[in-house]
């Protein structure tokens, strides 16, 4: 590669990891799948290899991803969690191997499962569980402690009084969960999880313990990060010691003493995984002696003594029997092929989404072809590539008009979605007002989909705003619905009138924008008005916002039928407003970032304050930050300021800006 060309790739690589690394690692959404991203990384990698003068600090091949949210307390970790150096192949790892042994006589390796979920840090003194915190940056996570307590399988005491232990474990969905969390979150109108990791991330970083609670989280530890009172000098002796002390260890690791044991290790794991009842992306091989790790080092984001080998995933062939057109909520058109049964993943797949015309095109995707398929993250299933067309098969082609509607529909440039533009489509129609009651928007209790579609089947109503016109007596049209149902429902619909003006903005549907986007517009707005006439620039200069966001927003709210659908809401005397008292907008447009421990104020106070004179909070520091408000204990959201030049004030300073 000419090294102009590597410059723009390697830019370009950067912007998408940095933007699927935010969206996985923060908003627990990825929005791409693991082999994929790890692509991306691969060449990332190989080009800074090429020419390391193209390696900046900031690089995804520099750092621990992941940052800490502002709804927890932060932790800094004292020993830091790492992460660790993925391979792809056996060579890779034999590679390994070799490093190792350049450093260190005669390496005793452990190989273990890599269990796909949240990594945590727990922490015990004199025998009790103190503290929990998530990984964050390696350096910096989030205190979540309150949560942890809601799974079983961590001790509150241990079986020793040791004075001081702090162990790393891996917080992870169990399948059988997952699956029954997906359907309830379907059954809601809810948009769903894509996968087990996601889940027990999205689960654990809950305000709310019960939610956690309710999602039946499990874990297992794997490293013992520091200890008092004894001393260990082998990684399989310390996992021994902490199932002793009654912790749920890492399933059938194993002892080994070359590198050859080592991958007959990895590929019989690999061939257990789609039968396990949790899920793996690979397998961990470590330096099991102490004192060699500490010889071996670490880089400036991984340990030398350890590597991750990552499974490809499973392939197998069916036949494309056929293809069914499916209408989504915000009107999209998703193709999904219908195939012969297949076994993938230890699962029976018949059915798997061919997203959208340009997907189908890149594959030459016809009736009747036998294709490979894959599970994407040993999850979602999908189409590798085409074998074999029929004789005479012709490629498949979307409809130019809906399915449920017969409306002409039309792709909008920068899209590869077909989209039906008619706001009454049937398909929509009872997706929107599913979502519209969901329970993270206005949480309308009683009204589940099955309850929708019997109001819209009846004729009772045709949008979500119609639910606020509708009397007790008229229910009475619905299966089952007695009179105290019916006086329950409209009572719940009524109470969803005084919701915080948040939930009405994430009700309304609008493409890119999730309840956190949703809270950030009405915090920094504070009414339906302000919003609807904010412009992209405005919205844009948020602090967690996308241009992508900024630009679907100022869309939504230009269209007439969606400004006559907040009209008929505000009528029907829906809350437009953002709740809590504003006192005077002397902080307006400003932004501010929280760290440390201030003296009297809780964070999450200092926060509302900030809000309350106009001002906005960010998690994190950038050059948009307006000032940085420090207590003791600061830590990296300091440096950065620092770095920058950004204002730093401290608890009186504020206090004085109040006064």
């Amino acid at each position: 590669m000419e090294y102009e060309h590597a410059v723009k790739r390697v830019q370009r690589l950067r912007e998408l990891i940095d933007e699927y690394s935010r969206m996985y690692y923060e908003q627990d959404a990825p929005l791409v799948e693991d082999d994929e991203f790890d692509s991306l990384t691969k060449e990332l990698r190989d080009i800074e290899e090429a020419y390391p003068e193209l390696v900046t600090p900031d690089s995804y091949t520099q750092k621990v991803q992941g940052e800490v949210s502002t709804l927890f307390a932060t932790v800094v970790h004292e020993v830091p969690l790492e992460s660790l150096q993925d391979v792809f192949s056996l060579e890779e790892l034999r590679e390994f191997d070799r490093r190792v042994r350049e450093s260190v006589n005669f390496p005793v390796y452990v190989v273990e499962p890599k269990i796909d979920g949240l990594s945590i840090a727990l922490e015990y003194i004199n025998g009790r569980f103190v503290r929990g915190a998530t990984r964050g940056n390696g350096q910096i996570g989030e205190d979540v402690s309150h949560n942890l307590k809601t799974i079983k399988s961590i001790p509150e005491k241990l079986n020793s009084s040791l004075p001081r232990i702090i162990v790393r474990g891996e917080v992870y969905m169990p399948q059988e969960s997952f699956a029954a969390l997906v359907t309830q979150q379907d059954l809601n109108g809810e948009k769903t999880f894509k996968n087990p990791r996601n889940a027990a991330a999205g689960s654990l970083r809950q305000k709310d313990a019960e939610v956690t609670r309710g999602r039946n989280l499990d874990l297992f530890v794997f490293n013992l990060q520091f200890i008092e009172g004894t001393t260990i000098g082998s990684h399989s002796e310390s996992l021994e010691f902490m199932k002793e002390l009654g912790f749920p260890i890492i399933p059938f690791y194993k002892v080994v003493k070359s590198i050859d044991e080592v991958i007959d290790e990895v590929e019989r794991i690999g061939d257990i995984r789609a039968n396990l009842p949790f899920d793996i992306d690979g397998a961990v091989v470590k330096v099991n002696d102490f004192t060699q790790r500490r010889k071996l080092g670490s880089t400036s984001k991984f340990p030398k003594w350890a590597s991750a080998f990552k499974y490809p995933p499973e392939e197998k062939q069916t036949t494309l029997i056929d293809i069914e057109i499916n209408v989504g909520r915000t009107g999209v058109l998703t193709p999904t092929g219908i195939f012969e049964p297949v076994t993938l993943a230890g699962t029976t797949v018949s059915r798997a989404t061919l997203h959208n015309q340009d997907f189908i095109r890149e594959k030459g995707l016809c009736q009747g072809d036998k294709v490979i398929l894959r599970k994407a993250g040993d999850i979602i299933p999908e189409v590798v590539r085409v074998i074999e067309h029929q004789q005479g098969a012709v490629p498949y082609e979307m409809p130019d008009f809906c399915p449920s509607c017969e409306s002409k529909v039309i792709r909008e440039e920068g899209e590869a979605a077909l989209r039906c533009q008619n706001p009454e489509c049937p398909a929509q129609r009872i997706r929107n007002i599913i979502h519209f009651a969901s329970r993270d928007a206005m949480d309308i209790e009683g009204l589940g989909p099955a309850v929708v579609e019997q109001l819209v089947s009846n004729n009772l109503i045709k949008n979500a705003y119609e639910l606020y016109s509708i009397e007790a007596e008229s229910l009475s049209k619905i299966e089952r619905m007695g009179k105290k149902s019916a006086e329950n429902l409209i009572n719940a619909i009524n109470k969803s009138k005084e919701n915080d003006l948040y939930r009405v903005i994430y009700a309304l549907g609008i493409r890119h924008i999730g309840q956190k986007a949703a809270k950030l517009l009405a915090d920094r707005f504070g009414d339906m008005e302000s919003i609807m006439n904010a412009s992209e620039e405005k919205i844009g200069a948020i602090d967690g916002f996308g241009g992508i966001m900024a630009e679907s927003a100022v869309r939504f709210f230009s269209l007439p039928q969606f400004r006559h659908f907040i009209d008929k809401l505000c009528e029907a005397g829906v809350n437009m407003r953002k709740k809590g008292e504003r006192i005077d907008a002397r902080f307006s447009g400003m932004t501010f970032v929280l760290t440390g421990t201030l003296p009297t104020l809780k964070r999450d106070e200092a926060a509302e304050l900030i809000e309350k004179y106009g001002g906005n909070t960010a998690s994190s520091v950038s050059k948009k930050t307006s000032l940085v408000l420090a207590g003791e204990d600061a830590g990296s959201k300091l440096t950065k300021a620092q770095q920058l030049g950004i204002r730093i004030i401290d608890q009186e300073e504020f206090m004085k800006m109040l006064n």
